[in-house]
């Protein structure tokens, strides 16, 4: 009797949630947009870029290398300058991404295998693309160096792991079926209760033969079953439209959205609960969202951070997801390999939950 009740109230919140078509567009309509936007304008990869050229040889190795360099994906135009002072400015009003002085000896230098040396510019202001690029100068300036004799470095052979091509999207998309579901869980659960107050139906509910825990138990399904939802539009897109490679385990992949699911019920839970309206639920919702993604480790390492950061980072459900997904459509992960990353999420579910619960009861004490 007490599951039939629960099952009652898991129906009644996705009425709520899905009985008017405003409710309905908000779990799809995102989703759509940000599967189909996501892919292209969250990329790291330089296209398109400018460079500057300031030429003070008059050699075939320095107009070889020009060309090699305008034909290249990275870089659409090459502004060609002819003093240090045109130089300096193209690159203070942001009309170069990056910019290349060729020595007066350079071609002398490389012929004569001498040591020939290039000169660049970086715009400092958009430091991770200008360090791509110049790793896209430096490749061609080699491979050149090495066809006429030269020795341009250690000879590396390089393989990438996982993604060989280094196919931005492979990185993005994996990651936002982790973003997205994030989104539409926490907004799920954090304006629950704080509707049913809106509405004047939580008294209603309280007064209702389910206990606290059983109430919150209907307050999370529906946020598991929109994560689960969501991250199959995603995933779907990922692997049929884009050509996103799956070769994990799909069970394992829904698991790992069942468990983050409860983990982050428990943090939209405790949000709703001390929020008096779902104006205060939303405010709640982007001030976890924002501190969750970045310390992720999807803007930048973990590593990379410093040491108290990481420790947050280790109890941020969402970094846990990244690992679980990418490493299903990547890595071939099954079971064994998702477990390390399973039960701290389950263990972050237990504490956000037991926390919410507690302040469920001591509202209605």
């Amino acid at each position: 009797m007490m599951f039939y009740r629960l099952f009652r109230l898991v129906v009644k919140e996705l009425q709520a949630l899905l009985g008017n078509t405003q409710g309905r567009k908000l779990l799809i309509v995102p989703v759509l947009l940000q599967t189909a936007l996501f892919p292209f304008a969250a990329t790291l990869e330089v296209k398109n870029a400018t460079i500057a050229i300031y030429n003070q040889d008059s050699g075939v190795a320095s107009r070889e290398l020009m060309q090699r360099l305008a034909h290249t994906g990275a870089f659409a135009e090459l502004v060609m300058v002819h003093s240090d002072q045109q130089l300096q400015q193209v690159i203070d009003n942001q009309q170069t991404l990056l910019a290349v002085r060729f020595a007066p000896d350079f071609t002398e230098r490389l012929l004569s295998h001498r040591g020939a040396s290039l000169n660049l510019l970086l715009d400092g202001r958009r430091s991770n693309s200008a360090q791509i690029a110049s790793g896209y100068v430096m490749q061609v300036v080699n491979a050149y160096a090495t066809e006429q004799g030269g020795n341009p470095g250690s000879d590396l052979m390089i393989r990438n792991l996982y993604n060989p091509n280094l196919d931005y999207k492979w990185h993005v998309l994996p990651s936002l079926i982790a973003i997205i579901t994030t989104v539409g869980c926490l907004i799920v659960t954090a304006l629950s209760v704080a509707r049913e107050r809106e509405e004047g139906t939580f008294d209603q509910l309280l007064v209702s033969p389910l206990t606290p825990a059983y109430i919150m138990a209907g307050k999370l399904v529906p946020g598991i079953l929109v994560a689960l939802f969501q991250g199959s539009i995603i995933a779907f897109a990922a692997r049929f439209i884009y050509g996103v490679p799956f070769t994990g385990s799909l069970p394992v992949l829904f698991l790992g959205l069942i468990c983050y699911g409860m983990a982050l019920a428990g943090v939209g839970l405790f949000i709703s609960s001390i929020s008096a309206t779902q104006q205060q639920a939303f405010l709640g919702v982007f001030a976890f969202m924002v501190p969750a993604v970045i310390l992720s480790g999807y803007v930048a390492p973990i590593e990379n951070m410093p040491l108290f950061l990481q420790w947050l980072a280790h109890v941020n459900p969402l970094t846990y997801l990244i690992l679980i997904v990418k490493g299903c459509f990547l890595k071939g992960m099954g079971l064994s390999g998702a477990l390390p990353h399973l039960w701290p999420m389950l263990v972050i579910a237990v504490c956000t939950l037991t926390l919410a619960l507690r302040l469920f009861r001591s509202h209605i004490a």
